[in-house]
């Protein structure tokens, strides 16, 4: 009699069948040579899978590697008054967004599955220390912004927190440590996104080991049916929050909860809005923005078409210059609906990695050049889905500067570089003088920032105060 633990032969065999079915007779010979709790490992990641929908979702992103693309117009935008945009529509969407956050009716979004590894950082992202005179943390930093909302505002906030299996367990360690950050721990909520495996160029699943699939995180569109999954889009709508602000853990100038951008969303009647900013090259690391038949889409710059990429307008400019950065605002309604149809709403793509696996003859390897795709799933999809949605444009040097690189563009040092200077202007504009301009310093964010942001706490005299710090950039 078979113990408990064990797959019973009857399930056993369905189970092998349903791979062979499917292209994926290589992993049913590899359960099959195997016994004992090796066997019960593999067998139990494979039972998590469809092998049908893996089918589905490997060619659907192979067709948007490889096919050709519907072409885009440019879309409406709210632009900057610089570029033209009315600085009456700004002023109202502003004040509409302040009244939203007053009604404690907008919760925020972090995702923050990645981690630090091509930064050099053994950890969660959101643990690396980019302060540039504290060290403190990007969770930190962030934790600092929502302090401030609920100390302006006097409405509870909720966090949610989105991690992933390799960083779960680390990040809520080290909110349990540091407290929440001086948060409440009641309105601080983790969830985590699901799993893909990896495949080969032909679609067959890889293995990592012999008892083991080849697994990566799906992408931060996997943050919509996770939030599903886990109970919080309940939790949300039992809260009376209707607005979900959405950000990356990796860009420390995100105004987390941005009134004008808020604002917007409302005034425009919007189910979900994108921040965009003008493309500093054809090339760069950045999703195209455009829209067709009154939806707007986002092309990832890893599938974008020479045609969208590098088509120019009269005046000389790019015609699709919008590049989203990765900064949202989400009816909570709205995702509910994404969620209920996640597999035709977020469809994965296909991006080509080295991936270590199981070779011929069971050997690992450790490619030099890609050998297979992670699948991912993208959440600026879900736009198209959107009845309507607002653009606005906003300033580089105010709202992102992401850390993508260990050295060099987007890395912790010009992400500080660029703090710095977002504390200068910030004191400029409060009128705290006595600091010299070529001062390296940091600011407490519960305290200060962006003038055009949420409202500023009392700051106190600067003399001796506990919000500024001053360090020099050899320590940075």
């Amino acid at each position: 009699m078979a113990q408990a633990s064990e797959t019973a032969p009857s399930e056993l065999g369905m189970l092998l069948e349903r791979f062979e079915a499917h292209g994926q007779a290589h992993v049913a010979a590899q359960l099959r040579g195997l016994d004992g709790a090796a066997r019960e490992r593999l067998a139990a990641q494979l039972r998590a899978i469809d092998p049908a929908a893996l089918r589905r979702a490997f060619e659907g992103a192979r067709r948007l590697v490889e096919g050709e693309r519907d072409r885009l117009e440019p879309p409406e935008i709210a632009r900057l008054p610089e570029h033209g945009g009315d600085p009456a529509l700004r002023a109202e969407a502003r004040a509409r967004g302040h009244a939203l956050l007053a009604e404690g009716t907008v919760a925020a979004l972090v995702v923050a599955g990645g981690q630090g590894t091509r930064l050099g950082f053994e950890g969660p992202k959101g643990a690396f220390p980019l302060g540039p005179v504290s060290r403190r943390s990007l969770f930190e930093q962030q934790a600092q912004k929502l302090r401030r909302a609920i100390a302006a505002y006097g409405r509870p906030l909720p966090w949610l927190v989105m991690t992933s299996q390799a960083t779960d367990a680390s990040c809520r360690e080290l909110f349990a440590r540091s407290g929440c950050f001086g948060l409440p721990p009641a309105d601080v909520r983790f969830f985590r996104q699901g799993v893909m495996p990896a495949v080969d160029f032909e679609g067959r699943l890889l293995l990592e080991a012999p008892d083991r699939l080849a697994l990566s995180p799906d992408g931060h569109g996997g943050a919509i049916p996770a939030l599903a999954a886990s109970g919080l889009l309940d939790e949300l709508e039992e809260r009376g929050i209707r607005r979900l602000a959405y950000y990356q853990v990796d860009n420390p100038l995100v105004p987390i909860l941005d009134p004008l951008f808020l604002g917007l969303h409302d005034l425009r009647g919007a189910e979900m809005s994108c921040k965009v900013l003008v493309k500093r090259t054809p090339e760069e690391r950045a999703g195209t923005v455009g829209h067709r038949q009154g939806r707007h889409y986002v092309i990832e710059y890893t599938e974008v078409d020479p045609w969208h990429r590098d088509q120019r307008a009269p005046e000389g400019g790019l015609r699709f210059w919008a590049a989203s950065i990765a900064i949202f605002v989400f009816d909570v309604a709205f995702l509910r609906r994404v969620a209920d149809h996640a597999e035709a709403l977020l469809p994965h793509h296909a991006s080509p990695k080295r991936i270590p696996c199981l070779g011929p003859g069971g050997r690992r390897v450790v490619p030099d050049a890609p050998n297979g795709y992670k699948l991912e799933r993208f959440v600026f999809d879900a736009l198209p889905e959107a009845r309507r949605a607002a653009l606005l444009e906003v300033r580089r040097h105010e709202e992102y500067s992401p850390i993508k690189n260990r050295s060099g563009g987007e890395s912790p040092g010009t992400a500080r570089e660029d703090l710095v200077a977002c504390y200068h202007r910030w004191l400029r504009a409060e009128g705290v003088g006595g600091v010299p301009e070529d001062a390296w310093i940091e600011l407490d964010e519960s305290r200060i920032g962006r003038p055009e942001g949420v409202p500023n706490a009392a700051l106190g005299p600067l003399n001796g105060a506990d919000w500024i710090l001053f360090g020099s950039r050899g320590n940075a």
